[in-house]
């Protein structure tokens, strides 16, 4: 009976110990909402008598910091001009079939990878990478619509990457998802003008969230888009003067 006794006494004492470990971590976790200003539905174990500021709730505070977030990112428009052109050196793109049909169809997969240059043309800066999913032929506008997630490489001032719809029929918009370099923290939206299809292509970026100006070697006054738009010679031929500095290849 004693040896009963004995350990039915140590687990009183464990249970006791317990309950006051877990009294003590809520008080400790009730208390921290209290600092941040964030009203629980929890009573206040630290004190029957003190009341828990009622002026503000988890999901406003999640909110307000968001908020304060988004204020901090710079929120200046710039633009960006630049034109996508395939030049058949890259051999470039390929199509993988999954739709069981002659035309394209949800499913098929067409990775590709092109030249790119500024929008004065006057200069190659890298290229374009990624992948289309098609979505649906559409016969009626004698197009089709891709799901397109692909990046801009922009030799040493870094990379952007888009997301979104490509309409070969018409002008398409996508997000601007982020960047690297100089574009790091970017966001906003970039219009694709279909001109040859699928060679010719010219995008205006409407980027915000960069901390500083864009270089000067990227903002020429961009060439009217048309379908017979063409690079400088120098820079169709990449020469010194006719690239930026280590300009993806």
């Amino acid at each position: 009976m004693a040896s009963l006794h004995s350990i039915s006494m140590t687990t009183l004492n464990n249970l006791s110990c317990n309950h006051q470990f877990h009294r003590t971590s809520l008080v400790g976790f009730s208390r921290s909402f209290q600092h941040l200003g964030i009203s629980s539905n929890a009573p206040d174990l630290s004190s029957r008598s003190s009341s828990i500021p009622t002026n503000l709730t988890l999901s406003r505070a999640l909110s307000q910091n968001s908020g304060n977030t988004e204020i901090s990112r710079p929120s200046k428009v710039q633009e960006l001009n630049v034109y996508e052109l395939n030049e058949l050196d890259r051999d470039s793109p390929k199509i993988l079939k999954n739709a069981m049909s002659l035309t394209f169809g949800l499913g098929d997969l067409v990775p590709f990878t092109n030249k790119l240059y500024t929008g004065d043309l006057k200069k190659c800066v890298g290229i374009t990478a990624g992948l289309c999913v098609v979505i649906e032929h559409v016969p009626e506008k004698n197009g089709d619509r891709y799901e397109a997630t692909y990046s801009f490489y922009f030799g040493e001032y870094g990379h952007l990457s888009v997301q979104g719809p490509y309409l070969t029929y018409e002008d398409s918009f996508l997000a601007i998802t982020g960047g690297t370099g100089i574009f790091e923290g970017a966001y906003g939206q970039v219009k694709l003008q279909q001109l040859v299809f699928p060679t010719k292509l010219f995008y205006t970026f409407y980027l915000k969230g960069i901390a500083g100006d864009l270089p000067a070697e990227l903002t020429g006054t961009p060439v009217p888009p048309s379908k017979d738009v063409k690079p400088a010679a120098e820079a169709k031929s990449l020469e010194p003067n006719g690239v930026i500095s280590s300009f993806t290849s």
